[in-house]
């Protein structure tokens, strides 16, 4: 029988032997056929590595794609020693089947598992093959897409059986183009002609290229009716390629439109109430943006948030330079807007001035949340932006929250009575200066708001309020002073059709067109599209 203290002798040895051996050990002790496979190719030549490349489709392993898709980038290597299968990342030299971090003592350890041209045609048709049949619908479209630009990579046969087995919609269409494409190269024109047509009116580049390419081959060996099919397949696509170009100037000038709405439904109610000509309205537009900038340096971890917080931060700093900039400035100067717009101006200069000595004259870069980037696919050939949608939404909800503060508060009433008529509106008992103060500064914070949107597309800068000011104007002119509807209407038409004719014209000379035209209609309509009753109106 063994004492207390041989038994704990002999059992702490055990421990000690199982950890040693546990540290000696591989650490990839793998049992599977994918496992056995990679073994193989170390020691093979590369006529026997084509032939356990075609065995590794066949494997029902999750990790057999991704092990063919390191093998083709030269990223698969083994260890001399313990020959443990490694990939060699940019980053980290990592154990395939365990995806544990390998530390190295030398670079001469480890050996890479090489593969040459030819090898390389049979693993990206593996890789494509597997693909094509996974599981996930989304990797499907993905491989088919690929396949566009190289659609060799899958023999007829498998792309016949993948077409007949595929239930989801969208991937078939992508396989029927991929098939399309190899029929470009067929021996008989009839062939020839199907896959024509099976690309025709399709927006891919790579099917553009494919017809291009199908195109100048047709021209060079007189194959007139071949030339003729591919002639008015290249012209449908264009002709949706136009119409997409349509579709996404329509949206980029919707997300202008969407800006200037923000940025004039301030200079509207306020130059509706006041008959203020503020020119340090852009100004305001700034300091929202600089507020946006600010806000997010002091929430660094939270970028998505610190955008949020930005929206009643702007409001508010903006808010209150313009009440500061009434009470101290504007309201001596009411009834002579002479003065009242030198003053504005010269109020211009200053801030601009303080934020170059506060913030330095460079511009500032404000980062993009998670939840804004990106963009969505309509088709091939249009994808729009995350962050124009949302400031299109963003805009609309301020000017439904705005017409709900006019309508239904009594600080709406107020304005809309001093609008209406200031002297009566003063004898009901209403503190007009106050409701000129607060009217400036909700315009001012409005504004502000509008400088976290365009934060969003632009770099933020001491002059950027001044690219927006003459066209804020010509929103409130062209829509109706001190009209919500109108300034809407106003600021998505000038939008869109800055952007409409920007592609042929230019953008200086888009802006000059609008001008004239927006100098035209008020000889038409000196009040605007939809005219505002009371003081403001007589003012005109």
């Amino acid at each position: 029988m063994l004492s207390v203290i041989q038994r704990t002798v002999l059992l702490f040895a055990c421990v000690m032997y199982s950890v040693v051996a546990g540290a000696d050990a591989s650490p990839e002790k793998p049992n599977t056929a994918l496992h056995a496979i990679a073994q193989e190719l170390i020691d093979a030549g590369f006529r026997e590595k084509q032939a356990l490349t075609e065995r590794l489709t066949t494997i029902e392993d999750p990790n057999t794609l991704k092990f063919m898709q390191v093998m083709v980038d030269g990223d698969l290597y083994y260890r001399k020693d313990d020959r443990v299968i490694l990939i060699n990342g940019d980053d980290a030299i990592t154990s395939f089947f365990t995806g544990q971090e390998v530390v190295l003592k030398s670079k001469r350890d480890i050996k890479k598992i090489s593969v040459n041209n030819k090898l390389r045609i049979v693993l990206r048709s593996g890789i494509a093959r597997l693909q094509v049949f996974s599981d996930d619908p989304k990797q499907r479209i993905q491989a088919a897409v690929n396949l566009l630009k190289s659609a060799d990579d899958l023999d007829p046969e498998t792309l016949e059986q993948a077409l007949s087995t595929e239930k989801n919609t969208d991937v078939n269409e992508v396989l029927l183009l991929v098939k399309g494409v190899r029929l470009l190269d067929a021996d008989t024109e009839a062939q020839r002609l199907e896959g024509v047509s099976l690309l025709s009116g399709s927006l891919y580049p790579d099917v553009r290229g494919a017809l291009a390419n199908f195109q100048r081959s047709a021209e060079a060996d007189g194959r007139t009716t071949e030339l003729q099919a591919v002639n008015e397949a290249i012209e449908k696509i264009e002709s949706l390629l136009t119409l997409n170009s349509v579709a996404e100037n329509l949206y980029f000038g919707l997300a202008l439109g969407a800006v200037l709405l923000l940025a004039a439904i301030g200079l509207a109610i306020t130059f509706g109430v006041m008959g203020v000509i503020n020119m340090a309205h852009g100004e305001m537009i700034m300091l929202g943006a600089y507020t946006t900038y600010v806000v997010q340096q002091l929430m660094p971890d939270h970028i998505g948030m610190s955008l949020v917080v930005a929206i009643p931060a702007a409001f508010l700093v903006s808010g209150l330079v313009g009440i500061a900039i009434e009470r101290g400035v504007i309201r001596h100067l009411y009834g002579r807007p002479l003065e009242t717009l030198l003053a504005t101006f010269g109020i211009s200069l200053v801030l601009q001035q303080a934020v170059r000595s506060v913030f330095s004259p460079l511009n500032r870069e404000v980062a993009t949340p998670d939840w804004m980037a990106g963009t969505f696919m309509i088709n091939p050939a249009l994808e729009l932006t995350f962050n124009r949608l949302y400031i299109i939404i963003f805009s609309l909800l301020v000017l439904a929250l705005l017409a709900l503060v006019l309508k239904r508060t009594l600080f709406g009433l107020q304005m809309r009575a001093v609008t209406m008529n200031r002297p009566m509106a003063s004898s009901m008992g209403i503190r007009t200066g106050w409701v000129d103060a607060l009217t400036f500064g909700l315009g001012s914070g409005i504004a502000g708001i509008a400088g976290v949107a365009l934060s969003q597309l632009t770099n933020v800068g001491p002059n950027m309020g001044q690219a927006y000011i003459i066209d804020s104007f010509m929103v409130v002119v062209f829509g109706g002073v001190g009209n919500l509807w109108g300034t809407l209407v106003g600021a998505m038409s000038l939008g869109v059709v800055n952007k409409l004719l920007e592609p042929w014209a230019g953008a200086v000379v888009a802006k000059i067109l609008v001008l004239i035209f927006i100098i035209l209609f008020i000889q038409k309509r000196p009040r605007g599209l939809f005219a505002l009753k009371g003081r403001a109106a007589d003012m005109g």
